[in-house]
């Protein structure tokens, strides 16, 4: 077995679509950056898929993978990770979903979602709606758990 250690750097959300903005260049490619240039010329570098193909690309799955689980074996959906960061223990019987805040427009009769973050309601105001959604739905096998901003949880 080597001696030597590794430091394993993550990019976690780096990537992004290029900007007209930028004339062209995604935001990581126009930033300055001399630290992780440093790095990228005194490293070992090297690409690693960690998305499975049929998984989702999200960072649940691909952190999974970095740190050594198999997500064919291990990945059960973004929820149960939150309910953990949360405190919340779930039982063997219990399915975790992410409940998110969202903005609905009515037009001609549809609603239609206007915005993913509930206009980056704050962790206060959504506080209340998920104790209103508590006294309104919950019962013993239905609880609402507030989280932060638009994010939240429900457990059945």
């Amino acid at each position: 077995m080597s001696n030597k250690k590794f430091l394993v750097i993550l990019g976690d959300g780096m990537a992004d679509e290029p900007q007209e903005s930028l004339k062209g260049k995604t935001p990581l490619a126009a930033a300055n950056t001399p630290n992780l240039d440093k790095l990228a010329k005194t490293a070992e570098q090297g690409t690693l898929t960690t998305v499975p193909p049929g998984f989702p690309a999200g960072s649940d799955v691909a952190n999974l993978s970095v740190f050594g689980y198999d997500p064919a074996r291990y990945y059960t959906g973004r929820a149960p990770l939150e309910a953990a960061s949360m405190g919340i223990e779930l039982g063997p019987e219990d399915v975790a979903f992410r409940c998110n805040l969202v903005n609905i427009l009515h037009f001609e009769g549809r609603g239609y979602m206007h915005d993913f973050s509930a206009g980056h309601i704050s962790t206060a105001e959504a506080r209340k709606v998920i104790a209103q959604l508590n006294l309104e739905l919950g019962n013993e096998q239905l609880h609402f758990y507030p989280g932060v901003s638009y994010r939240h949880l429900m457990v059945i």
